[in-house]
């Protein structure tokens, strides 16, 4: 043993057994307190009893410091498990990533921001969109006619323009499309929804649901149909709007074909354009395009019958946002 401490052999072994002392340092105590007792205590008795004591106060100190000084480690090491995930589990995590879905973003994820410059009546504004001037035609919805020279001013389409004024004019709002409406109409608008309020109010609805306006299918169903038509069916037992009592005055001519579904106003329209004998019938059979030599021809048989961009059983006027206008393609 003591060659051990002794020439070259005691640099290391000297600083290992102070190294070691320090890790164990009650270990250390215990073991020189219980040599010194075994060498200098000649009575056994007492010696034994000596060492028992100290052997228990040895493991009793020994067990706490070892505790103390592995604890922070330990923490250590836990902290680092929590925050880097084993190899496993990180292949786990891209294996569940790459098996989800991706989430179908929302409508507020789609929706354009655009500053109005114009309302031109109750279903078309004129925007601007990043500095660039578009005009806009809601989708789904139909007010009565103010602008088109073609035809009258319709009843309640003034009242309908004004509610869209008042509440639209100088407004940001959010533009919602729809692929299945398509991009554009014939005129080159915008097809779209229009939100309010943050993108929390959807006005082409609200303008239904309050009776300006009258839900509007143009050959295919769109996004929001149901809750339209919905909005429309409340306002007509409301009685709200258009839907009113005496809200239009009627003509006392009817027309050849009634809409079912044509608010009063449109009806009054329709009354007095087709009081008149049509040159073919207006019940069958039923007729497109190619029956007629001209637009003149058609656009005469279509305002005859009573036909409109709403009520046109034939689909004579079938290309963009019905306007009212047959056949323009001949």
């Amino acid at each position: 043993m003591k060659k051990l401490f002794e020439g070259k052999r005691k640099l290391i072994t000297i600083p290992l057994v102070g190294i070691l002392a320090l890790a164990f340092f009650p270990f250390a105590i215990g073991l020189g307190l219980g040599w010194l007792v075994y060498k200098k205590v000649s009575k056994p008795k007492l010696k034994y009893s000596l060492l028992a004591v100290i052997a228990l106060f040895t493991i009793f100190f020994g067990s706490a410091w070892v505790s103390a000084v592995n604890s922070p480690s330990n923490t250590k090491t836990n902290e680092q498990a929590q925050v880097t995930p084993t190899p496993e589990a990180q292949t786990a995590a891209v294996e569940v990533k790459e098996s989800t879905p991706t989430a179908t973003p929302s409508p507020a994820d789609t929706r354009q921001s655009a500053k109005i410059t114009r309302v031109v009546d109750g279903d078309t504004i004129d925007v601007s969109i990043n500095g660039k001037a578009e005009t806009i035609r809601f989708i789904g919805i139909n007010t009565p006619e103010t602008v088109d020279p073609r035809k009258p001013v319709e009843c309640f389409g003034e009242k309908a323009s004004a509610v869209a004024k008042e509440n639209l004019t100088g407004e940001t709002v959010l533009l919602e499309s729809d692929p299945i409406q398509g991009e554009r109409d014939k005129y080159n608008r915008l097809l779209r929804y229009v939100w309010t309020d943050d993108g929390t109010v959807d006005f082409g609805k609200v303008m239904i649901a309050t009776g300006f306006a009258y839900e509007y299918t143009y050959n295919t169903p769109y996004k929001y149909q149901a809750a339209y038509k919905q909005a429309q069916k409340e306002a007509e037992q409301g009685k709200k709007g258009l839907w009113a009592d005496n809200a239009c005055p009627v003509a006392t001519a009817k027309p050849t074909a009634k809409p079912t579904t044509a608010p009063p106003a449109q009806q009054t329209q329709q009354q007095t354009t087709s009081g008149g004998s049509c040159k073919y019938s207006c019940s069958s059979p039923d007729r497109d395009c190619s029956d007629f030599s001209s637009h003149a021809e058609a656009q005469a048989f279509f305002d005859c019958c009573g036909f409109t961009a709403t009520n046109d059983p034939m689909k004579l006027d079938s290309v963009g946002v019905g306007d009212g206008v047959a056949c323009e393609s001949i």
